[in-house]
């Protein structure tokens, strides 16, 4: 089963821009849906980004036009580009391959 850890989270100040990065432990070429989602204090776990290994893409309202999924196969990585970050962007992020295996999520902190 493939394992997925994600990097690139921290602190930053609101219009700034993050990248996070998910590394798969074995090829992803395979996996159909590669996806991003996050996880608020208090609220729910929501999707934020999903890319299918065509390159199909899919964003919640909240996000587009600001993030940018992409996935690199030959590295095994899936990417978020985060930029104009908000305030409310402030969540742990998930990576999430197929439809059930998770990373272990890191966090994105948004200071307004």
């Amino acid at each position: 089963q493939v394992q997925l850890v994600e990097s690139g989270g921290g602190l930053v100040q609101a219009g700034g821009s993050l990248r996070l990065s998910c590394a798969a432990s074995r090829s992803i070429f395979s996996i159909y849906v590669m996806g991003w989602y996050r996880q608020a204090p208090g609220k729910e776990r929501e999707l934020v980004a999903t890319i299918t290994s065509f390159g199909g893409t899919n964003y919640a309202d909240s996000v587009k036009g600001r993030f940018t999924i992409s996935r690199d196969n030959a590295k095994n990585t899936v990417y978020l580009q985060m930029n104009s970050l908000k305030a409310e962007d402030t969540a742990v992020y998930y990576c999430k391959a197929g439809v059930s295996i998770w990373g272990q999520g890191t966090q994105v902190t948004v200071s307004s």
